[in-house]
């Protein structure tokens, strides 16, 4: 493209956003009988305003920055005119959204001129979203507790301040793990089981089974099983729906550990795929062909207990030290017993959390521990993990309702380590 061609593509650009900024906009404060300045015309002019200063000196940006002065000084007397001013529900009238609204229209052109199309878009589509979600946002500020907030921030402190200096070299011995490599197991566990917590508990509907077992299968399939079980126990009136929920929980749990495992090791990740996937799709099948007797059933009845928050620091340390024990281990049983201490392990492992030992073995470097020995042990690790499940249901359900999904995890049981044997 000719640069002529190119710079009327971009000013073109500038006047759509500011138009699809200036329209969303403008329909926002009119539904509301609110008059604000800024809308369909003046978004598009200001765009291209601060384009055109842009342009003409972009060495130095004198005339664009006297235009966001004028600007500054125009929003400026229009607040302090309306900052005393009172609405019908004795709110200030004077908002900083109408400020920061007509600046970043007037940004908008220099953004478009000087960066990516896509940057500007982003802007501008974010802008809008943020504007028209206003009221669903506030309503979620007010349901969120203020310790979760804190949470996240020490969550976002650990990602971006801590994980930043920890060395990525083994620092004993006992295991190639490295300090690095133990934060990033950590953390890939907890993002994925804090957003199923937060979906659980501010999106899914309360007590909605079906929610229930999806969101359970991203958090801890095991928690899930048993808590449904219990459930079913005390309640036969939510026994159908939490046979289905046990088995819906199951197969969801190999889909995110394929996730995890990519995010770690990508060759692993692949070479469980096909496995992992297959078992997926049948744990889903058995749920759905079990969920058509669910016709007509109140699926309202089932609940859960709300998940701990993932996020908190206890967890997380409880998590690492499980993961620096079963690394520790796993290196000793490897390079003692070769292959086979591997799978022996896995199978204990199985009947407790199996997160550590599926990141452990994710983790380890070439040389150490073989692909394929890896995804056997993941494996035979998960087939465990679906006895221990099936163990609890026999528990906890009464009389034959609990037949249908133990026999479903013991297929899923079985068909893994069939899968396994494939593979060595």
């Amino acid at each position: 493209m000719s640069p002529a061609m190119s710079l009327f593509a971009n000013f073109v650009l500038v006047l759509a956003l500011g138009f699809f900024f200036g329209l969303a906009f403008e329909d926002f404060y009119s539904r509301g009988g609110k008059e604000r300045p800024g809308g369909v015309r003046t978004f598009p002019l200001l765009a291209l305003a601060g384009a055109l200063l842009y342009r003409m000196e972009p060495a130095s940006l004198l005339p664009f920055s006297v235009g966001l002065l004028v600007i500054g000084a125009w929003l400026t007397a229009y607040y302090w005119r309306h900052l005393a001013q009172t609405s019908s529900e004795g709110h200030s009238n004077a908002g900083l959204m109408v400020l920061i609204c007509n600046v970043l229209a007037y940004l908008l052109g220099p953004a478009v001129m000087v960066g990516p199309p896509w940057v500007a878009i982003a802007v501008t589509v974010g802008a809008v979203l943020l504007l028209a979600a206003r009221e669903r946002l506030h309503e979620l500020a007010r349901r969120i507790e203020l310790a979760e907030i804190v949470t996240a921030g020490k969550f976002l402190i650990l990602t971006g301040l801590i994980m930043p200096i920890l060395p990525n070299e083994p620092v004993t011995g006992l295991t190639q793990i490295t300090p690095h490599q133990l934060w990033l197991a950590v953390l890939a566990v907890c993002t994925v089981s804090y957003a199923s917590y937060l979906l659980q508990r501010y999106v899914a509907p309360q007590g909605a089974g079906w929610w229930v077992a999806l969101l359970g299968g991203l958090y801890s399939s095991t928690a899930t099983t048993v808590v449904l079980a219990r459930r079913a126990g005390a309640e036969p009136a939510t026994l159908r729906m939490a046979q289905t929920g046990i088995v819906l929980a199951t197969a969801v749990m190999y889909l995110r550990l394929l996730v995890i495992i990519a995010l770690l090791n990508w060759t692993l990740a692949m070479t469980l795929a096909p496995v992992l996937l297959v078992l997926s799709a049948i744990g889903f099948g058995l749920a759905v062909f079990w969920g058509k007797a669910l016709a007509g059933t109140d699926q309202a009845q089932v609940g859960t207990a709300s998940p701990t928050n993932p996020l908190e620091l206890t967890a997380a340390l409880v998590f690492a030290v499980l993961f620096v024990v079963i690394s520790v281990a796993s290196s000793w049983v490897n390079a003692r017993f070769g292959a086979g201490g591997i799978y022996g392990l896995a199978a204990l492992v199985g009947f407790s959390d199996i997160d550590p030992f599926v990141l452990s073995v994710a983790q380890e470097r070439a040389g150490t521990l073989s692909v394929a020995t890896g995804a056997v042990a993941v494996l035979i690790a998960t087939s465990s993990n679906n006895v221990l499940k099936a163990a609890y249901t026999f528990s906890f359900v009464k009389g034959r309702g609990c037949i249908a999904p133990a026999a479903a995890l013991g297929l899923l049981a079985v068909l893994g380590l069939a899968a396994s044997a494939w593979l060595v």
